[in-house]
């Protein structure tokens, strides 16, 4: 197919809860088999994103009238699911040019038991998904809410009526969310029951209430917000005749929380392709939401709600802020929100981030969450003027040539203390040092590499009066780790390490990358006290470093290996 040409929509939604995979084989169909068919229709339609999603496998007692009818025991089975992530994959390499492609699970809570261990082998098989949206479905008593009237009247008359139908609801969604936290990072559809019972009034009157019904639905979105997962803002039900999930009154409860939302059409049909994204939109600007959440890898993006004095940009850039730090924590704190600091023309985001500061007319985003921040701008950082003094090397940009540089210094004590590495799109780099320690052992260590580094060395040498130079030209630029100054273009592969701060450690990391074969493209240095900072620029496609790191020793504090994909590279 062609480039993507076509204006996207003005109403657009990055959605999360989408458009749900099909069943292939399965005797129920649940969902759009044909996912490159769609996958076309979004490109033609000029949407920028397509967002996919398959239910989980159900326990065999967990099953609707219909499924029950056709004896399928094995609903949304193993074969279909297992193969989903792979057919995305597929897309991708397809039509990752032309539209982004994510894809994430809607996971059947069917208990605290078996149904907990069961959800969790689910999770291992749906590799990488983008999201987890923890759903449920199925009362305890193994009979849908969504399914069909009949259905939900033999529930009610189960329980002995409607407020106590709904109370199980509201009970059974507390277990999922107390036990399912970790592994999801939304929940769905809140108030699902609606579909064929009305909303109880109690549930109208959140802020007023003293009902039971009140009172746990209360509970449950403290629990939602403490947890800090998203809530679902689900529009298939404005097809179905029952209106958005959830009520307004809940979802303004919602906001009162500071609960973070996602958006989407949960449909299951070619027909409602982006339908609904306008209502959508306005129904939750109306509670008060500026913004929303998508997912890429479980990490959350903040878009806004309205362009209109939030430009897209701004929000790339802040999403991949977001992205670098996350990346820095294990997996269960990778989903959690962080803080920000806005400043110069990002200042327009402080009206609506809770507890946002101010950084005065510095053209950045800082985003920290416990003692760990990062600081970027899209404005080319200013470059220092100043001459000074330090080594300077033209030199073959091969793997393992820059080791060698370091390597000598090292064999003299020479610490290295800054570092700007530029490739020069020639076949050459030019690396730029500041150094500590005795010159006439510099000297030595200078005189050693170009007697040892064959034709790898142009030129390289020792001085008083060298220029900065000026950073390698990117989209977005990295400006400082932690506060400590780290001026850097932000590439798709990088790696962020903070080591003890003395001779030969960062060697390690450079011989490291150099056994492997990899590359290093742009490279900064910095310092505090005995901490050591470096961020390096790495070639692509090195799916060995991951295990290299894990190999450093514990003079290395963190390294953390940064696989970018946002939009902001």
């Amino acid at each position: 197919m062609s480039g993507n040409k076509i204006q996207p929509p003005e109403y657009f939604i990055w959605e999360t809860h989408g458009i749900h995979a099909g069943t292939g084989n399965d005797h129920v169909k649940h969902g759009v088999d044909e996912l490159e068919k769609i996958t076309e229709q979004a490109i033609a339609k000029g949407h920028p994103n397509i967002s996919f999603i398959i239910h989980t496998p159900r326990l065999t007692r967990f099953r609707y009238a219909a499924e029950k009818r056709l004896d399928v025991k094995f609903i949304r089975g193993d074969n279909a699911y297992f193969n989903y992530p792979k057919k995305i994959e597929k897309l991708k390499e397809k039509y990752g040019n032309e539209i982004s492609i994510k894809y994430g699970i809607e996971l059947e809570w069917l208990g605290a038991d078996l149904g907990l261990q069961w959800n969790r082998s689910k999770i291992f098989q749906a590799q990488n998904a983008d999201f987890v949206i923890g759903s449920l479905h199925f009362s305890k008593e193994g009979i849908p809410y969504d399914g069909s009237q009949e259905e939900a009247d033999q529930l009610i008359k189960l329980r002995g009526g409607v407020e106590n139908y709904w109370l199980g609801y509201i009970e059974e969604l507390i277990e999922m969310v107390d036990c399912s936290w970790e592994m999801i990072q939304i929940v769905g559809h809140l108030d699902l029951p609606k579909l064929f019972a009305p909303i109880p009034q109690a549930l109208l009157e959140l802020d007023t209430s003293d009902h039971i019904l009140a009172r746990r639905m209360r509970f449950l979105l403290e629990m939602i917000s403490e947890y800090n997962l998203a809530l679902d803002v689900n529009l298939a039900g404005i097809n179905k005749g029952c209106g958005i999930y959830p009520h307004q009154s809940i979802l303004q409860r919602a906001k009162q929380l500071d609960i973070p939302i996602s958006l989407g059409t949960d449909t299951h049909s070619i027909q409602n392709l982006g339908n609904h994204f306008e209502r959508g939109i306005k129904f939750a600007y109306e509670v008060g939401y500026k913004h929303y959440l998508s997912f890429s890898k479980t990490i959350p993006e903040k878009r806004p709600l309205r362009n209109s004095g939030f430009k897209e940009e701004k929000y790339k850039v802040m999403n991949l802020g977001i992205e670098m730090l996350n990346l820095r924590f294990e997996d269960r704190k990778q989903r959690r929100i962080p803080k920000f600091s806005f400043g110069g023309e990002f200042r327009t985001f402080l009206e609506h981030h809770k507890n946002a500061t101010s950084l005065g007319d510095f053209e950045a985003i800082r985003i920290r969450k416990g003692n760990k921040s990062v600081t970027i701008s899209n404005s080319v950082p200013e470059n220092s003027s100043s001459k000074t003094s330090g080594l300077l090397s033209h030199h073959r940009d091969d793997p393992g040539v820059l080791s060698m540089i370091f390597n000598a210094l090292a064999s003299e004590e020479i610490n290295v203390e800054t570092a700007y590495l530029n490739t020069n799109n020639d076949g050459t780099a030019t690396a730029f040092l500041t150094l500590s320690g005795d010159e006439n052992a510099i000297k030595e260590a200078v005189e050693f590499v170009r007697g040892t580094g064959g034709d790898s060395f142009i030129e390289i040498r020792v001085g008083d009066n060298f220029d900065i130079p000026e950073l390698q030209k990117g989209k977005n630029y990295l400006l400082e780790v932690d506060g400590v100054n780290l001026p850097i273009a932000i590439s798709k592969q990088m790696i962020l390490s903070i080591h003890n701060n003395s001779s030969g450690v960062l060697l390690i990391l450079l011989s490291a990358l150099a056994s492997q074969n990899i590359n290093i493209k742009d490279l900064k240095l910095g310092q505090r006290g005995n901490k050591g900072y470096a961020i390096l620029g790495i070639e692509e496609s090195s799916n060995s470093v991951s295990e290299v790191l894990k190999k450093l020793g514990p003079q290395f504090f963190e390294t953390t290996h940064l696989q970018l994909g946002s939009e902001g590279v």
